[in-house]
């Protein structure tokens, strides 16, 4: 499909720069492709209110680490202040990372990252922590080897690195110590994300319960979301574009639990595009098409665009994403593109938050004749 059919103008205004406060206020968007009127203005505290006994939610346990390092190129006497957000972890001592400015550094060269704040050190006891330029890819990714390894350095990188704000909320402002609570969710236990699932965001304890009051039980799965998921679509049609691969699991029980509520009836909803793209790996390793969810360890670079037929969820709570993203692809598949080109425009008409630390959407999936 064309890229530019994922396209719209945003009021820079209508970006978060915070999220709301209580988390379950922010706003909520009804989306629904079959009923009339397809859009209803609700917030978030509304949701549980939109399911019922049986129904499971699936929610994205991952954590984010502090994954922006600012360091200093280190050759001879001559420096140059370097910024590496790490992505993927290739082993103890092993990240890939996206490096700014990249283009001057050479393999073999050493970066030394500090903290901003001089009174933190790593577990070492040093005040800064070295790492070797290992490789380095036309694309301007580059693996780093640290000095450190293990627990070790994911010590380091939580003392000395900063939480890696998207750029649409970098770029206006800097991350500050409220943001180490702000982009983390309520589930957040499984270091390793180098984003938020950003729809768990507005998860509050009191949603937790209205939700138990339901009957809705909650299930956990992890997907640790790298830094390529909000890139925007750079080639001018879907099939060229490549997928960064991210690491997820579902565990027996959890897909046990999955499958027993669809069995019953239930509703399987994902919280965010992050479970979603997860249980839709999860629900094909063999090929099936009846939606059954198998336990899944490993890498996921599942790529959905309209035209995708969905195994496994069947509703999403997801916030609004970049334009030209694989996100807005994925929401366009689950409800149809002329459906979520009128939800963003009612959107922005209603003047909603958009981004990260915005407001929300719950979407059901389209019918047949909106689902492209």
């Amino acid at each position: 499909m064309r890229v530019n059919l994922f396209d719209y103008d945003l009021p820079p205004e209508r970006i978060a720069l915070r999220p709301a406060e209580p988390r379950d206020t922010a706003r909520l968007l009804i989306v629904r492709p079959q009923a009339s009127p397809r859009f209803e203005d609700r917030v978030i505290l509304d949701l549980p209110n939109q399911f019922g006994p049986g129904d499971v939610l699936a929610v994205n346990d991952t954590r984010v680490i502090k994954a922006r390092l600012q360091g200093h190129r280190v050759r001879g006497e001559a420096s140059a202040r370097i910024e590496a957000t790490l992505f993927r972890r290739e082993g103890e001592a092993l990240w890939r990372a996206f490096a700014r400015p990249g283009k001057k550094l050479k393999q073999g060269e050493t970066i030394r990252f500090a903290s901003a704040d001089s009174t933190n050190t790593t577990k070492s006891g040093a005040e800064s922590l070295d790492a070797e330029v290992v490789s380095k890819s036309e694309e301007g990714e580059i693996l780093l080897k640290f000095g450190l390894a293990g627990e070790a350095l994911d010590t380091a990188i939580e003392q000395i690195g900063q939480m890696p704000l998207p750029p649409y909320i970098s770029g206006r402002r800097p991350a500050d110590k409220r943001d180490g609570q702000d982009y983390q969710t309520l589930f957040a236990q499984k270091p390793g994300a180098v984003a938020a699932p950003t729809a768990s965001l507005h998860f509050t304890p009191r949603l937790l319960a209205a939700f138990a009051a339901r009957g809705v039980s909650i299930q956990k799965v992890t997907l640790h979301v790298g830094a390529g998921t909000f890139l925007p679509v750079k080639e001018s049609d879907t099939r060229d574009h490549k997928m960064h691969a991210e690491w997820g699991e579902v565990t027996q029980a959890t897909a046990d639990a999955l499958n027993r509520a669809r069995a019953s009836g239930g509703r399987i909803v994902a919280a965010g595009t992050t479970s979603l793209r997860l249980l839709e790996t999860a629900a094909r390793p063999d090929g099936r098409q009846d939606g059954r969810i198998k336990a899944f360890a490993g890498e996921t670079s599942i790529f959905i665009t309209p035209g995708y037929r969905f195994k496994a969820v069947d509703a999403l709570l997801t916030n609004f994403h970049l334009p030209h993203s694989t996100l807005f692809m994925l929401a366009a598949a689950f409800s149809g593109l002329k459906t979520m080109q009128a939800a963003y425009a009612h959107a922005i008409a209603e003047n909603y938050r958009f981004y990260s630390y915005g407001d929300a959407c719950l979407l059901f999936p389209a019918g047949a004749e909106d689902g492209a």
